[in-house]
């Protein structure tokens, strides 16, 4: 069987955008500046290149599709028997549902989660609004499309301290330390910047102060199960305080800043509830095959679905969901061929 890989190159775009607008540190440095994580969401050929051995190693032939007009191309000139997806997209909020939307018209197999679900949760309102309806708790929130707008969270009486963040970007694009708001002048002043830098709506919600908490899963219906429950333990501020920021997640020396733990040092009812939560944003969203599961605590103590995440990053050695399945025993290469196999029997193939 021949296993492509649909994937963007975070070099390609960068490439691309040379004579573009001056990229500045995490906010627009004048009219048309870009922020300097516009890209954050894009993979490395490392990811690409440990895909590829550990499919290599589980018997599979490999073939790199790339994304875009490059991946068009590919898959129309010699089509693969699965294509594991990573791709996601460029442009608009509907973008990581793009290569499925392509694959499932030429009735070609693929792993992760449909468009449909690719679309609801990189939209976070919609992705809240659906996990909401099923009963699973969610912080309160807000979304403010224009900065003169942000009396509304007055109106809804939304409780300090917030949370804001771009409504449809991931891998913590204009997520900071200062996303964390105290009062009403530090929102003004931080949703005017995201406004500003990304040019979307924001989500503000209320801050939830315990513990954070990431959940694996992989698999399909009955088969769906927990890879593996990781709290990301604050060592440099206050936990109450912290933020999983750009800046610790890029930070070389993020040992510093955080802890991971596998499993948490929490009681093990108060993390099968995590996994439960997780276990119900999956289904509650439609997730396929594999998928992340953000949480935390709110200030009560009571798990709070924030995120999902249904194409987690799989840098060896660096994503999150790599950190967490090395820590619970699970290798990289068993972690990829299991997604596969997820995949499989859900095409019957």
């Amino acid at each position: 069987m021949e296993i492509g890989i649909a994937f963007d190159l975070k070099a390609d775009y960068v490439s691309a955008a040379d004579g573009a607008p001056p990229i500045v540190g995490g906010h627009a440095g004048g009219p048309g500046a870009l922020p300097d994580d516009l890209y954050e969401e894009f993979d490395s050929i490392a990811t690409v290149e440990g895909i590829e051995r550990a499919l290599a190693r589980g018997g599979y032939k490999t073939r790199r599709l790339g994304g875009g007009r490059r991946f068009l191309e590919s898959v129309l000139t010699k089509p693969c028997d699965l294509v594991f997806n990573i791709a996601e997209g460029f442009g608009t909020r509907s973008r990581e549902a793009h290569v499925p939307s392509v694959l499932e018209m030429l009735q070609i197999p693929y792993t992760h989660s449909d468009p449909l679900t690719l679309a609801t949760t990189l939209d976070k309102e919609v992705a809240k609004r659906l996990v909401a309806s099923h009963g699973l708790a969610t912080p309160r929130f807000a979304v403010i499309e224009r900065a003169d707008r942000v009396r509304d969270v007055e109106r809804l009486a939304l409780q300090y301290p917030l949370f804001a963040k771009p409504l449809f970007e991931g891998s913590s694009m204009g997520v900071r330390k200062k996303s964390r708001v105290r009062d009403a002048a530090e929102l003004a002043e931080r949703v005017e910047r995201l406004l500003a830098d990304y040019r979307e709506p924001v989500l503000v919600e209320e801050f939830c102060s315990g513990p954070e908490f990431t959940v694996g899963l992989v698999g399909n219906g009955a088969s769906l199960r927990v890879l593996g429950v990781m709290e990301i333990v604050s060592k440099a501020v206050p936990q109450a305080e912290f933020v999983y920021s750009l800046e610790v997640k890029r930070n070389d020396d993020w040992h510093l800043e955080v802890d991971y733990h596998v499993p948490p040092r929490r009681a093990p009812e108060l993390v099968e509830c995590v996994a439960d939560l997780a276990r119900g944003a999956f289904r509650a969203l439609g997730c396929r095959d594999l998928a992340r599961i953000d949480i935390r605590l709110d200030g009560a103590g009571s798990p709070r679905f924030l995120e999902c995440n249904p194409l987690p990053g799989l840098k060896p050695g660096w994503s999150d969901l790599a950190l967490l399945c090395d820590r619970a025993g699970i290798e990289y290469d068993t972690l990829i061929l299991d997604v596969v196999r997820a995949a499989r029997e859900r095409w019957r193939l």
